[in-house]
Protein backbone atom coordinates (compact mmCIF):
# COMPACT_ATOMS: atom_id res chain seq x y z
CA UNK A 1 0.00 0.00 0.00
CA UNK A 2 3.32 2.39 -0.04
CA UNK A 3 2.61 2.99 -4.08
CA UNK A 4 2.14 6.83 -5.02
CA UNK A 5 -1.25 7.78 -6.89
CA UNK A 6 -1.47 10.64 -9.03
CA UNK A 7 -4.87 12.62 -8.19
CA UNK A 8 -6.31 14.68 -11.25
CA UNK A 9 -9.28 17.05 -10.67
CA UNK A 10 -12.11 16.31 -12.53
CA UNK A 11 -10.83 18.58 -15.75
CA UNK A 12 -7.49 16.70 -15.64
CA UNK A 13 -5.45 19.21 -14.08
CA UNK A 14 -3.04 17.59 -11.41
CA UNK A 15 -3.68 18.29 -8.25
CA UNK A 16 -1.99 16.25 -5.76
CA UNK A 17 0.33 12.71 -5.12
CA UNK A 18 -1.25 10.24 -2.56
CA UNK A 19 -0.84 7.08 -1.00
CA UNK A 20 -2.66 3.43 -2.32
CA UNK A 21 -4.36 3.60 0.78
CA UNK A 22 -6.09 7.21 0.32
CA UNK A 23 -6.66 6.53 -3.29
CA UNK A 24 -8.82 2.85 -2.66
CA UNK A 25 -10.52 5.16 -0.47
CA UNK A 26 -11.41 7.37 -2.41
CA UNK A 27 -12.42 4.84 -4.81
CA UNK A 28 -14.89 2.66 -2.32
CA UNK A 29 -16.73 6.38 -2.03
CA UNK A 30 -17.57 7.02 -5.46
CA UNK A 31 -15.50 10.02 -5.21
CA UNK A 32 -13.15 9.53 -8.25
CA UNK A 33 -12.54 6.66 -10.93
CA UNK A 34 -9.11 5.05 -11.52
CA UNK A 35 -7.66 6.29 -14.98
CA UNK A 36 -4.68 4.45 -14.51
CA UNK A 37 -3.82 0.90 -12.61
CA UNK A 38 -1.17 -0.92 -11.37
CA UNK A 39 -0.85 -4.96 -11.97
CA UNK A 40 -0.69 -5.89 -8.00
CA UNK A 41 -4.06 -5.92 -6.83
CA UNK A 42 -5.19 -6.09 -3.28
CA UNK A 43 -7.77 -8.01 -1.88
CA UNK A 44 -10.55 -7.53 1.04
CA UNK A 45 -12.56 -9.90 2.41
CA UNK A 46 -15.08 -9.53 -0.35
CA UNK A 47 -13.53 -7.94 -2.76
CA UNK A 48 -10.19 -7.55 -5.16
CA UNK A 49 -9.38 -3.81 -6.19
CA UNK A 50 -6.31 -3.45 -8.39
CA UNK A 51 -4.11 -0.52 -7.02
CA UNK A 52 -4.80 2.76 -9.05
CA UNK A 53 -1.58 4.71 -10.63
CA UNK A 54 -4.06 7.60 -11.69
CA UNK A 55 -6.94 8.61 -10.56
CA UNK A 56 -9.47 11.64 -11.65
CA UNK A 57 -12.19 13.22 -9.25
CA UNK A 58 -15.75 13.06 -10.16
CA UNK A 59 -16.36 17.06 -8.89
CA UNK A 60 -14.16 19.72 -10.01
CA UNK A 61 -12.60 21.20 -6.72
CA UNK A 62 -11.27 24.60 -6.87
CA UNK A 63 -7.28 24.97 -5.94
CA UNK A 64 -6.03 28.13 -5.14
CA UNK A 65 -2.89 28.55 -7.31
CA UNK A 66 0.03 28.24 -4.43
CA UNK A 67 3.77 29.49 -5.43
CA UNK A 68 6.96 27.74 -4.53
CA UNK A 69 9.15 29.19 -2.07
CA UNK A 70 12.45 30.45 -3.41
CA UNK A 71 15.32 28.83 -1.91
CA UNK A 72 18.63 27.07 -3.16
CA UNK A 73 17.33 23.84 -2.67
CA UNK A 74 14.28 24.51 -5.13
CA UNK A 75 16.29 26.68 -7.78
CA UNK A 76 19.17 23.56 -7.68
CA UNK A 77 15.44 21.08 -8.18
CA UNK A 78 13.89 23.19 -10.73
CA UNK A 79 17.30 23.37 -12.91
CA UNK A 80 17.59 19.75 -12.27
CA UNK A 81 21.12 20.26 -10.53
CA UNK A 82 22.49 21.01 -14.23
CA UNK A 83 24.78 24.25 -14.98
CA UNK A 84 22.40 26.39 -16.74
CA UNK A 85 25.57 27.58 -18.85
CA UNK A 86 27.63 24.55 -19.48
CA UNK A 87 24.81 22.06 -19.28
CA UNK A 88 26.93 19.67 -16.96
CA UNK A 89 25.07 17.79 -14.20
CA UNK A 90 27.08 18.14 -10.40
CA UNK A 91 26.63 17.45 -6.61
CA UNK A 92 24.68 20.48 -5.27
CA UNK A 93 28.33 21.30 -3.49
CA UNK A 94 29.91 22.45 -7.06
CA UNK A 95 26.69 24.67 -8.11
CA UNK A 96 26.25 28.28 -7.48
CA UNK A 97 23.31 30.42 -7.41
CA UNK A 98 23.98 33.25 -10.42
CA UNK A 99 21.99 35.87 -11.06
CA UNK A 100 21.39 36.08 -14.95
CA UNK A 101 21.13 39.86 -14.48
CA UNK A 102 23.42 40.87 -12.09
CA UNK A 103 22.08 42.72 -8.83
CA UNK A 104 24.77 45.14 -9.57
CA UNK A 105 22.70 46.11 -12.22
CA UNK A 106 19.49 46.10 -11.42
CA UNK A 107 18.76 42.18 -11.66
CA UNK A 108 16.67 40.70 -8.50
CA UNK A 109 16.80 37.45 -6.57
CA UNK A 110 13.84 36.09 -8.12
CA UNK A 111 12.74 33.02 -10.00
CA UNK A 112 12.70 34.65 -13.47
CA UNK A 113 16.59 35.69 -13.09
CA UNK A 114 18.20 33.42 -10.76
CA UNK A 115 19.78 30.08 -12.27
CA UNK A 116 22.26 27.44 -11.15
CA UNK A 117 25.80 27.46 -12.56
CA UNK A 118 28.83 25.49 -11.94
CA UNK A 119 31.46 27.50 -10.21
CA UNK A 120 33.82 27.47 -13.30
CA UNK A 121 31.04 28.95 -15.38
CA UNK A 122 29.82 31.67 -12.50
CA UNK A 123 33.68 32.87 -12.06
CA UNK A 124 33.89 33.16 -16.22
CA UNK A 125 30.32 35.09 -16.33
CA UNK A 126 31.23 36.99 -13.76
CA UNK A 127 29.28 40.38 -12.91
CA UNK A 128 28.55 40.76 -16.54
CA UNK A 129 25.23 39.55 -18.43
CA UNK A 130 25.84 36.69 -20.37
CA UNK A 131 25.87 38.52 -23.77
CA UNK A 132 28.60 40.37 -22.24
CA UNK A 133 30.25 37.62 -21.41
CA UNK A 134 29.61 35.36 -24.78
CA UNK A 135 27.84 33.15 -22.39
CA UNK A 136 23.96 31.90 -23.30
CA UNK A 137 21.84 29.75 -21.09
CA UNK A 138 20.30 26.61 -21.97
CA UNK A 139 16.94 27.64 -21.21
CA UNK A 140 15.46 31.02 -22.30
CA UNK A 141 12.73 31.75 -20.09
CA UNK A 142 12.73 30.94 -16.09
CA UNK A 143 10.20 30.68 -13.53
CA UNK A 144 9.00 29.29 -10.57
CA UNK A 145 7.84 25.65 -10.99
CA UNK A 146 4.27 24.43 -10.84
CA UNK A 147 3.09 23.33 -7.46
CA UNK A 148 3.06 19.40 -8.46
CA UNK A 149 5.75 19.29 -10.82
CA UNK A 150 7.97 20.79 -7.61
CA UNK A 151 6.25 17.81 -5.11
CA UNK A 152 6.80 15.24 -8.02
CA UNK A 153 10.85 16.47 -8.68
CA UNK A 154 11.51 16.33 -4.86
CA UNK A 155 9.57 14.50 -2.46
CA UNK A 156 8.10 12.08 -4.66
CA UNK A 157 10.92 11.14 -7.77
CA UNK A 158 11.26 8.03 -6.68
CA UNK A 159 7.95 7.34 -7.42
CA UNK A 160 7.86 8.66 -10.51
CA UNK A 161 5.62 6.12 -13.26
CA UNK A 162 5.36 6.29 -16.75
CA UNK A 163 1.60 6.14 -16.59
CA UNK A 164 1.63 9.54 -15.54
CA UNK A 165 3.69 10.91 -18.13
CA UNK A 166 0.28 11.54 -20.17
CA UNK A 167 -0.95 13.42 -17.30
CA UNK A 168 2.43 15.40 -16.31
CA UNK A 169 2.82 18.83 -18.14
CA UNK A 170 7.05 17.87 -17.77
CA UNK A 171 9.30 21.10 -19.07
Amino acid sequence: MDASVLVLNASYEVINICDARRAIKMLVKGIASAEREYEREIHSAHAAFKIPSVIRLFRYVHIPHRTVKFSRKNILLRDRYTCQYCGKQFPPAYLTLDHVEPTSRGGTTSWDNVVTACKKCNTQKANRTPMEARMQTIRKEYKAPHIVHFLHMSKYSAAYHKEWQEFLFAR
